[in-house]
């Protein structure tokens, strides 16, 4: 067992070194493959590859050899940056941001292929050593540009790129790719003048990062975006349509969107869409001290997988993969409300609420509590967690979301601490024990259920 509590040991995360942005969620043969942003050499952003994992079941996870390496003099020689995995007639291919020595945001577009006759574990990759996209389109004054997705859409596959043009304004591109190794621009899809988007977002952002798209129920697309603006700062979604822009082209309109999570530590999430269902995964950045991170030797942790959809009114529906509860214990460690019960360094916990209910889940020697407080007459769920400092210009005050405040399901392992608000918002944060904190599970106020699983990383059903 890791001896170190804030250490996840079920989410997708290297041994040691620093992980970002989840790249190429993929199926193959009856396996999910996840990709990730990995400096092996260090817990810092720097010489970035692609690490490599699987899973026969989402929940328990195989690390394989790194995928992706920078190529000395290539397209990518200061780093494999991120995108997606897609099919092309029956070869996975990494579809990716490339940058080189001399990139200033904007990077290239390059294919690496997968070695497949007889490799199942997709561990050999063989780069293509001219990208399929140099850069940026010209007259537009694209300043940043990285992060394809490839989609298919009316028949066609198609691809999204993250941009900033000069003057500030975000934009996700379009390009025709339905021949893999032959892109054509076709317009700019949306950008930060779309009311919608201006409402929900405002000017928060300077650029779209890794935007990610995916059919809902419904008939309607969901468009995911990472608002960046120097750095990387929260996440957001859009709801609409797609429609006609021209011969090929398309445009996104709009009618909904708001935060994609309401945390402080979840960013660039990746989407795979699958029959039934789209899963989805994010990064969570450490948020503490720099030195703390070097002495720990590892940085950044990948979310629980989620299922997303829309509900009708246009918000957001997402909710643990169903197959997460395949590392529960035999047993739970807690049925009903009582007294104060220890809690595991990863667990699974669902409370469920008539009146105003608090959820503690941490004490201090002074007796400051990280809890989830649930107010279904007020309409509100709140993580209070101020005592427990982060890092980040944002702090650590109280996260507040409006639902009706009936339930809670917590996911926590290590300092990952995943809160879904029944199944219309989620919270994702660090939360880091400390020398003399207590992790008991105290619950009060007007309860109807509480029930809590130990999570436990090999088989045990």
């Amino acid at each position: 067992m890791n001896l170190d509590p804030n250490a996840p040991r079920l989410r997708v995360r290297p041994p040691a070194g620093w992980i970002n942005d989840p790249n190429g969620p993929f199926r193959w043969r009856d396996r999910y493959h996840l990709f990730y942003q990995h400096n092996p050499g260090a817990p810092v952003h720097a010489d970035i590859h692609w690490g490599h994992v699987s899973s026969p079941d989402l929940a328990h996870w195989e690390h394989h050899p790194i995928a992706l390496t920078p190529t000395p003099g290539g397209p990518d020689e200061a780093g494999c940056w991120s995108g997606c995995v897609v099919d092309d007639e029956g070869v996975p291919t990494a579809v990716y941001t490339g940058v080189d020595r001399h990139h200033t945001g904007a990077g290239s577009i390059c294919l690496a292929r997968a070695v497949v006759p007889d490799d199942e574990t997709l561990t050999d990759w063989k780069p293509l050593p001219v990208p399929v996209v140099a850069g940026p389109p010209a007259g537009l004054d694209v300043v940043m540009f990285r992060d394809p997705f490839v989609f298919t859409a009316g028949g066609r596959r198609r691809a999204l790129v993250g941009a900033g043009h000069e003057d500030g304004t975000p934009s996700v591109l379009l390009y025709d790719c339905d021949d893999l190794t032959d892109w054509r621009f076709a317009g700019v899809l949306v950008d930060g003048n779309d009311p919608v988007a201006a409402d929900v977002f405002g000017d928060e952002a300077v650029g779209w990062e890794c935007p990610q798209m995916f059919a809902a129920s419904g008939g309607e697309w969901v468009l995911v975006l990472s608002l960046w603006d120097g750095d990387p700062r929260v996440t957001g979604h859009l709801t609409g349509r797609l429609q006609p822009n021209g011969e090929d082209g398309l445009r996104f309109a709009a009618r909904s969107g708001g935060r994609l999570d309401h945390g402080r530590d979840f960013y660039a999430p990746a989407v795979l869409r699958e029959p039934g269902r789209s899963l989805m995964w994010g990064w969570s950045w450490e948020a503490r001290d720099e030195h703390e991170v070097d002495r720990a030797g590892w940085a950044g942790v990948l979310s629980a997988p989620r299922v997303v959809d829309v509900h009708p009114d246009g918000t957001l529906r997402v909710a643990p993969a169903p197959e997460l509860e395949l590392l529960r214990a035999k047993a739970p460690f807690v049925t009903a409300p009582g007294g104060a019960v220890p809690l595991p360094q990863s667990y699974d916990l669902t409370v469920t609420a008539q009146g105003p209910t608090t959820v503690s889940l941490l004490r201090s020697a002074s007796g400051a509590e990280v809890a989830v407080l649930l107010d279904p007459d007020q309409g509100t769920v709140t993580l209070d967690r101020t005592e427990w400092p982060r890092t980040g210009p944002d702090g650590a005050a109280p996260v507040v979301v409006r639902a009706t405040g009936g339930q809670v399901r917590v996911l926590v392992d290590g300092s990952l601490l995943e809160v879904f608000v029944e199944d219309r918002a989620t919270v994702t944060e660090r939360v880091y024990r400390r020398p003399g904190d207590v992790a008991e599970l105290v619950v009060t106020g007007a309860v109807a259920g509480v029930t809590g699983w130990e999570l436990l990383p090999g088989p045990h059903g």
